[in-house]
């Protein structure tokens, strides 16, 4: 069985969860990293949901490509789809990643379903955080979660300037309870 590849752009690049045999920085052409998936358990309620990230048509996200031995295939991918699939407001599609060195692989990507009641479309900086400072859920402040993934690209060296203008906009430490 052939070796393949998987493409983090959120938490799958610093925890992926999964055995890999490489890893390298990786651009995905034609989607975006965006907080366009509504969050109603992790990190927001119905009532009041919270933001995800999702991949949004449009633009580029740097990210990280993982080659995984073929013989774990199976295994792989029923961890990613059971993280991934939930809700189902992913799409799994393998697309073409440009890896660092030139080189360009068919990875298997997770999208945004725009048709998907989570969808959250596409909302200016100021939007979203004011979206994320009001929001909390099961796993936490919004704020904590849009803060952590900052810092981990940063400490990746790969810049989200429309991500960091969120962060910069939102509230330094969340309220206590969400407004």
């Amino acid at each position: 069985m052939d070796d393949f590849w998987v493409f983090g752009y959120g938490s799958l690049m610093w925890q992926p969860g999964f055995a890999f045999a490489r890893a390298a920085r990786g651009r995905l052409f034609g989607y975006r990293r965006a907080l366009c998936i509504y969050s109603y358990v992790h990190r927001g309620t119905p009532e009041q949901p919270g933001l995800v990230l999702g991949l949004d048509r449009g633009g580029s996200c740097t990210g990280m490509a993982y080659r995984v031995a073929g013989h774990d295939r199976e295994t792989v991918m029923t961890y990613l789809r059971a993280r991934e699939l939930v809700t189902n407001v992913y799409l799994e599609r393998d697309l073409p990643v440009h890896l660092a060195g030139g080189e360009r692989v068919e990875a298997v990507c997770y999208i945004a379903d725009r048709r998907h009641q989570q969808f959250a479309g596409s909302m200016s900086a100021a939007e979203a955080a004011q979206r994320v400072a009001v929001s909390r859920g099961r796993s936490g402040h919004n704020v904590d979660y849009v803060a952590s993934t900052v810092d981990h690209l940063r400490e990746m060296r790969i810049r989200d300037h429309w991500l960091e203008d969120v962060a910069r906009r939102m509230p330094t430490s969340p309220a206590t309870d969400p407004v």
